[in-house]
């Protein structure tokens, strides 16, 4: 695949979540429905290895046949791809970055180093050094909410200053002024936000989403996007049902009964029912029971008919 442009890289990405089997072995088999259902749903790219991907309990061969299988299938399919080569360890992180190049993705999403929160010059000597290991490959920063060192739009500025070639970010979103900051400071890259405030951030100069949504499902969430295009007041109105399902029914679990994340995306994608993931994580972390998904899928149903409705 071409190296991507930031132009290049819009609109709703699926991620790849992991199906455990009860051994802790991963699934490939599994993996594989699920990369070639995301395929035949249309998104606009697929991407590994995010925290939905479990990309921090991984070995180093399960990452690479993980990286493989995307690549080799969307190669075949023409799929937009993108291989996270994340890791909390930079010396790691670098030896993904390698491996990822050689398949020829779009683009390699990394993270900042995530043991002891880094300070500006030690974030530019790090990225210096992914970027030009990575080269021709681009790089697309995820810096989520939950990073140790989170960046401001500022921030961004000072790594275009020193060099640092990015094309994209995934980064929390903000309010209105935050926006006109990345428009300020980061404004050549392509921005993408969480997906169930994606809506939202198109209006204010936001590009997509490596979405939680679609971990709902993935062919919904590209007709929601593809309605942002074209009716946005229709497609705010889809955004306040799925605000208000994941603050009443899906927030708790994190806020209150302490579930991660990446639970609650194998969760949306339990509730979805569109792939064979399951909602087993890798041990020591725990899934949600999957006796609670039945219920909870009539719920989602009943309060968003109009984005169930876009499969």
């Amino acid at each position: 695949m071409q190296p991507f442009k930031a132009s290049d890289i819009k609109g709703n990405w699926g991620t790849l979540l992991i199906p455990i089997s009860e051994n802790d072995a991963i699934d490939y088999k599994r993996l594989e429905d699920e990369i070639d259902t995301l395929i035949q749903m249309g998104v606009s790219g697929i991407y590994s290895n995010g925290t939905a991907g479990e990309f921090y309990n991984q070995t180093e061969d399960e990452f690479d046949h993980i990286s493989q299988l995307l690549a080799q299938k969307c190669n075949a399919a023409g799929m937009p791809f993108q291989i996270g080569a994340c890791h909390v360890n930079p010396i790691m992180a670098k030896s993904r970055v390698v491996r990822a190049a050689q398949l020829q993705p779009g683009a390699i999403q990394v993270i900042l180093p995530d043991w002891s929160a880094p300070a500006m010059p030690e974030i530019i000597a790090y990225l210096q050094v992914l970027a030009e290991t990575a080269a021709p490959v681009p790089l697309v920063l995820y810096n989520p909410p939950h990073a140790k060192r989170k960046l401001l739009p500022e921030e961004y500025g000072q790594l275009k200053a020193a060099g640092i070639h990015l094309v994209g970010c995934k980064t929390a979103g903000g309010d209105e002024s935050w926006y006109a900051d990345m428009k300020k400071y980061a404004g050549e890259l392509s921005l993408f936000v969480p997906g169930h405030h994606l809506a939202t951030g198109v209006q204010l100069g936001a590009h997509g989403a490596y979405s939680n949504v679609a971990c709902l499902h993935p062919r919904a969430a590209q007709g929601w996007y593809e309605m942002m295009l074209t009716d946005m007041p229709r497609a705010l109105q889809i955004q306040d049902t799925i605000q208000a399902f994941i603050k009443t029914h899906i927030l708790p679990y994190i806020l209150d009964k302490g579930f991660s994340n990446q639970a609650v995306d194998k969760l949306l994608a339990a509730l979805g029912n569109w792939a064979p993931v399951g909602t087993r994580l890798r041990w020591p972390y725990k899934g949600i029971d999957e006796k609670e998904v039945a219920p909870l899928r009539a719920i989602a149903r009943n309060m968003m008919p109009e984005f169930f409705a876009l499969v």
